[in-house]
């Protein structure tokens, strides 16, 4: 039977009983003798029945409430993928039931984030999913969503010890590991190199301190810091004169500066300075594919962006939510997406289609 899809009523016609003992024995609902019931459970595990699990979800009729907690995508444009990619996941799974409501914060502001996930946690939603970029005011909502038994999906980044339900996005540590690979590879000869962290509290950033580390790890495990001075900047563009002023002070001061690893999707500010220096020998890695990152990989400003998938991480993390909540299947704890490298010279395959979800399905 390994190549026929068992349905419910070749069971039935094996046992000689109705379709209804058969449903009843598998729902545990109902009476049924126990010597029936063990006769069906045999033919059941004889025929390697597997529930249709859609096909059960259809037929519930019941609604699935799940919140997404998301930073606004227009105080940070980054932010507009994933909220694409929740939206289109949503409209996808609509006939199972999901119904999702977007609670949006000011990624700049950590009281906005508070207010929002309170508001969500009063609702009591049937599931969430969020990105805690706030990571010290995040874990007391996470002891309370375990606490009711609201299973959560973090996406973007990962904070293993809270014990989401799943978490989807990159490995942050092996990206950093990676850019610092590109950077030896691009730029073989002893120089110094530039860590740059921006609009981001970095102490209350968990995925930036490992993306750091992994960077940082791939000199030191290749025997190569005496070779590379590996420099570390914070800016921050809420205020414009400090962030050039710091940003030109280091530039200045390291004449041997030859690239810069930008931690965030903020490389295009570093690129727009750059260019408005007339400074074309500093090489620069970064992520993400907005439309200014594009326009200075297309120009060469920078070199290489690492894709984070953002539209696939939304994506993605609706679909656990509703796999563990509507078809009751286990999901995996973590779902690494594939680091990309993207070039001027491969960029248009990843943004000629604004529908497609760029993952291994």
């Amino acid at each position: 039977m390994k190549n026929k899809i068992v349905r419910i009523k070749d069971i039935a016609e094996k046992a000689k009983v109705s379709t209804g003992t058969v449903d009843r024995v598998l729902h545990k609902r109902g009476r049924v003798s126990k010597k029936v019931e063990e006769k069906i459970l045999k033919i059941i595990e004889e025929m390697d029945y597997e529930p249709n699990l859609m096909a059960r979800a259809l037929g519930s009729n019941k609604i699935y409430q799940i919140a997404a907690l998301i930073p606004d995508h227009k105080s940070d444009s980054y932010w507009y993928a994933p909220k694409a990619g929740i939206e289109k996941a949503e409209k996808d799974l609509k006939q199972y039931g999901i119904v999702v409501q977007q609670y949006v914060f000011d990624p700049y502001d950590v009281e906005s984030f508070i207010t929002n996930a309170n508001q969500l946690t009063n609702d009591s939603p049937d599931g969430i999913i969020l990105s805690p970029i706030f990571y010290r005011e995040t874990l007391p909502f996470f002891e309370k969503w375990k606490a009711v038994g609201i299973p959560f999906v973090l996406f973007n980044t990962q904070i293993a010890e809270c014990e989401p339900l799943s978490y989807i996005g990159q490995d942050s540590y092996q990206s950093g590991f990676l850019a610092g690979k590109l950077i030896h590879y691009g730029q073989p000869e002893p120089c110094s190199v530039l860590i740059a962290h921006i609009d981001e509290e970095i102490s209350n950033a968990a995925h930036l301190l490992k993306k750091e580390q992994g960077f940082r790890n791939y000199f030191s495990q290749n025997n190569l810091e005496h070779q590379y001075k590996i420099l570390r900047i914070e800016l921050n563009r809420a205020n414009a004169a400090l962030f050039i002023t710091q940003l030109d002070a280091i530039i200045d001061s390291t004449p041997d500066m030859t690239s810069v690893f930008v931690t965030t999707s903020k490389a295009h500010e570093i690129a727009k300075h750059l260019e408005q220096r007339h400074i074309k020998h500093i090489k620069i890695i970064g992520y993400d594919l907005l439309p200014a990152n594009l326009y200075f990989l297309n120009k060469g400003a920078i070199s290489f962006l690492i894709n984070q998938n953002p539209k696939g991480q939304g994506y993605w993390g609706i679909y656990q939510l509703t796999d563990y909540l509507a078809f009751k299947k286990e999901v995996p704890i973590i779902k690494y997406l594939p680091l990309d490298i993207v070039t001027k010279e491969n960029m248009n395959y990843y943004i000629d289609d604004e529908d497609t979800v760029y993952l291994d399905i």
